[in-house]
C-alpha cells in the first residue's frame, strides 16, 4: 500500500486525459484506476443505475436528472466531452426539408436524454424558429420508460425492431437527431443527407453570437467519498486540469496529427475558441454553458424545476489556481 485513496475511474480515451492515465501526471493523494475499455453508453449506464465506479464520466442531462431524484453523487467541473450540434442533424432527402422551419409538423427521431440531443433542441427552437412542442419526437422504446411523461413534448415510441436510423432512412422520420453519424452518411447512402450541409459555417455563427461552445460531459463523483474525503474534488480538478496542459502541449508538434494541414487548423481553433476550449471550473463562460443547457432541459420537460449550477457541484478550488503549461515548463 502506498497510503493512496484508490479510486477507480471510468471515462472515454481522451487525449486530454492521457497523461493522467499514464502517470506523467500524478493526482496528490490519490491512486487512480483507469478504466477505458468500455463505450461511453455503457460505462454511463453502469454508473447511473449502479454507481459502479468511484469516478465516472457521466452525460449532463443524465447526471441532471439523476441528482435532481436523490442519486448518491456529485460532480467536479471537469468537461472532457464538447462538441457544436448542428452537424449533427440528419434528413431524409425525399421528405422535402429544405430548412429547419420545415421540421415543423414533421416527426423527428432523437431520444430524450442525452446532452447532445437536448442541446440541439433547444437550439433549433431559440436560434431556427422550430419550437420543440410543435415537433413529434420518436424515440426508441428502451429509453420511454424513463420519461413516462414529458408534458412539453409530444413523444411516441419507435416500433418494435426499428431503429430510428431505419426510420430515417424508410421515410418513416423526416429528420433524425442523433449523437453519433449514422452509419448509413458514412457510407454514402443518398437518402439521407445534413439538414445544415454548411454546419461548421453555422456552428461558427451561434459560437460568436453565444460564446458557447457546448458541454457534453462532466465527472460525477460518489458522494459518499466526497462526504468522507472532501480534500478530494480539489486535487481531482488540479490532476484533470494538469492532464489536458500536457496535451496542449504535444499538440503544438504537427507530428502528432497525421494531417496535412493539422497546423493550420489548430491555430484557426484558437483564434476562434481562444487557448483553453475545454476550459473547466465553474468560470462565468461554464456557467452560461450550463445554465442554457439548464434552461433547455427545464423547458423541455425533462426536469421539473430550475436548478441552479452551483447545486450541482462539489466544492472545489477553481484550476486557474494550479498553473498552465509555463509553469510545469519551469519545474
Amino acid at each position: 500500500m502506498n497510503g493512496k485513496l484508490r479510486l477507480t475511474v471510468a471515462c472515454g480515451d481522451y487525449d486530454i486525459v492521457r497523461s493522467l492515465k499514464e502517470g506523467t501526471v500524478q493526482a496528490d493523494g490519490l491512486d487512480l484506476l483507469f478504466l477505458m475499455g468500455m463505450g461511453s453508453r455503457e460505462f454511463i449506464s453502469r454508473m447511473m443505475r449502479r454507481q459502479e465506479f468511484d469516478v465516472a464520466e457521466m452525460g449532463v442531462t443524465t447526471y441532471v436528472r439523476l441528482r435532481m431524484q436523490g442519486a448518491p453523487l456529485t460532480a467536479i467541473p471537469v468537461f472532457l466531452h464538447r462538441r457544436f450540434r448542428h452537424g449533427f442533424v440528419f434528413v431524409n432527402t425525399a421528405a422535402g426539408i429544405r430548412a429547419p422551419v420545415n421540421l415543423i409538423g414533421k416527426k423527428v427521431g432523437g431520444n430524450i436524454e442525452p446532452a447532445a440531443n437536448a442541446w440541439m433542441r433547444g437550439i433549433l427552437d431559440e436560434h431556427y424558429g422550430v419550437p420543440h412542442d410543435q415537433v413529434t419526437w420518436v424515440c426508441e422504446v428502451r429509453e420511454a420508460a424513463d420519461f413516462p411523461n414529458l408534458p412539453h413534448m409530444r413523444v411516441e415510441l419507435a416500433p418494435a425492431g426499428f431503429s430510428l436510423e431505419d426510420m430515417l432512412l424508410n421515410g418513416g422520420l423526416a429528420a433524425l437527431i442523433s449523437p453519433s453519424l449514422p452509419r448509413a452518411l458514412l457510407h454514402g447512402d443518398d437518402r439521407i443527407a445534413y439538414l445544415f450541409p454548411n454546419y461548421k459555417e453555422q456552428e461558427l455563427i451561434y459560437f460568436r453570437k453565444t460564446g458557447i461552445f457546448p458541454i457534453m460531459h462532466l465527472v460525477a463523483v460518489k458522494r459518499e467519498i466526497v462526504d468522507k474525503y472532501p480534500w478530494v474534488t480539489t486535487n481531482l480538478v488540479a490532476a484533470f486540469e494538469k492532464s489536458k496542459q500536457h496535451a496542449y502541449r504535444r499538440l503544438l508538434n504537427p507530428r502528432v496529427v497525421p494531417l496535412a494541414w493539422y497546423t493550420w487548423a489548430r491555430q484557426e481553433q484558437e483564434r476562434i475558441l481562444g487557448p483553453d476550449p475545454w476550459m473547466y471550473g465553474l468560470n462565468a463562460i461554464n456557467r452560461n454553458n450550463l445554465e442554457t443547457l439548464l434552461r433547455y432541459m427545464t423547458k423541455q420537460g425533462l426536469i421539473e424545476r430550475r436548478v441552479s449550477v452551483d447545486e450541482l457541484f462539489a466544492a472545489s478550488d477553481p484550476p486557474e489556481m494550479f498553473g498552465g503549461p509555463e509553469d510545469e515548463l519551469r519545474l
